[in-house]
């Protein structure tokens, strides 16, 4: 094991004021922290995280610290890394393996290192998102997971990869599906990936939107707003969805809604947000119009068939960051955005800290609800507490200066009572 395995030193100053100013955007985690610094609920307990290395994640990392735990950090995704805070929390003690641009060994390798170093000494968390963790756990280390009090899981593709494994009896652990807490679900993913998916396309491309036909792949809550923020920007957005409720949801939002293979024919700019393997593939490319861009904003980067585009190709090159062409034998060019890899991050910076300001909360909380309540929670996936999910929310509108109405006796009565109709 190493004590850290990070890329130039030299960013340390760089990334320190970066974690600052986004946690100057991020109250309500403020707040935890300073409690957990009073109460020490984490005391004694080592935290593996295998997220995204980015300034929001380092105050969450350091509001775990803040609470008495040991925690060691490593990438969800090898081109997810912000160097200078992988660095920055090296160098405050925070034991970080990541770096951008990991070969597929070097992210085991990382991941491995973060893993070994607290599964070992036990009691552990497991924080993941994506489920790179989770399952690395019950394979390669599953002699350690007796240590493992429990996990969350951050993001929609990994609490899949969850119920799967739960179904089948293959759950070592309790975990918490941090993602589908209202607080991070219906702020994070939608309005945190909208706006940071848009950010790494323009990023990348430089792009004029307007009047551009957008096709957005998935209508859960990334889609949402990945649509909703090209359509502002007035791009003519295309649904494509399998699901039928949210199909319909999406016509009635005002967007046009059919299959990839009609879609292919018509968009300009692909985005994938499903969670799922080849939503766009050899048969949809074949069908493109010359100059087609491709992004995924999926956490994995298997949404857009890249084996199909590179056997379909004749040449390709990169014609800019983050940004590979691909000519096709009859002479059209398609490109592709951060190697089919997560465009948010990797074309940049991710989530504002804003919303991930709950999100993290969220995680904060339910890391002491796991600690607190070991021994009492069976090897199955949980909701986030609804008590957790509702003080967030309390927290984020008393940071912004909003008060709610509050139920009167006569109304609480009301709502309580089964009596009472008609009059």
């Amino acid at each position: 094991m190493k004590d850290n395995i990070v890329k130039d030193l030299g960013l340390v100053e760089s990334g320190k004021a970066r974690i600052e100013w986004a946690g100057g955007r991020m109250p309500v985690l403020g707040m935890l922290r300073e409690r957990y610094e009073r109460e020490k609920p984490l005391e004694g307990v080592s935290v593996a995280a295998c997220l995204h290395v980015t300034v929001e994640t380092a105050n969450l990392v350091l509001t775990l610290r803040a609470g008495g735990a040991e925690v060691a950090l490593t990438a969800a995704n090898p081109l997810s890394t912000q160097d200078d805070v992988a660095t920055a929390l090296a160098e405050l003690g925070v034991k970080t393996y990541a770096f951008r641009g990991e070969s597929e060994a070097e992210y085991y390798e990382c991941l491995d290192n973060a893993l070994e170093t607290t599964l070992e000494v036990g009691p552990a968390v497991v924080l993941d998102d994506g489920g790179d963790a989770t399952t690395r756990v019950h394979t390669k280390y599953a002699e350690l997971m007796k240590n493992v009090v429990g996990g969350c899981e951050e993001t929609t593709t990994g609490v899949i990869r969850l119920h799967a494994r739960a179904k089948d009896g293959k759950l070592g652990y309790p975990v918490i599906a941090v993602n589908d807490a209202e607080t991070k679900m219906m702020f994070d993913n939608r309005y945190g990936t909208g706006q940071s998916t848009i950010h790494g396309i323009l990023n990348a491309t430089n792009l004029l939107l307007a009047g551009r036909v957008v096709v957005v792949a998935g209508y859960g809550w990334c889609g949402r707003g990945v649509a909703l923020r090209a359509k502002g920007l007035g791009s003519n957005v295309v649904v494509v969805e399998t699901n039928p409720r949210k199909a319909l949801e999406a016509v009635m939002d005002g967007y046009r809604v059919m299959p990839m293979r009609e879609a292919a024919r018509i968009g300009e700019l692909f985005v994938t947000a499903t969670g799922d393997t080849s939503v766009v593939r050899g048969e949809h490319f074949d069908l493109m119009r010359d100059g087609a861009i491709l992004a995924n904003t999926g956490h994995f980067n298997v949404e857009i068939n890249v084996g199909d585009l590179e056997g379909l190709a004749v040449a390709k090159r990169e014609v800019k960051e983050n940004v590979l062409e691909y000519r096709l034998k009859d002479g059209r060019k398609l490109y592709l955005l951060s190697e089919g890899r997560i465009v948010n991050l990797a074309a940049a910076f991710g989530h504002p800290p804003e919303v991930m300001d709950m999100s993290f909360s969220n995680q904060a909380l339910c890391v002491r609800h796991i600690v607190e309540n070991y021994g009492k929670l069976g090897k199955e996936v949980y909701s986030v507490p609804r008590e957790i999910d509702e003080e967030v929310a309390r927290l984020k509108l008393k940071t912004m200066g909003v008060e709610v109405e509050e139920l009167t006796e006569e109304q609480e009565k009301y709502l309580s009572s089964w009596d009472l109709g008609t009059k």
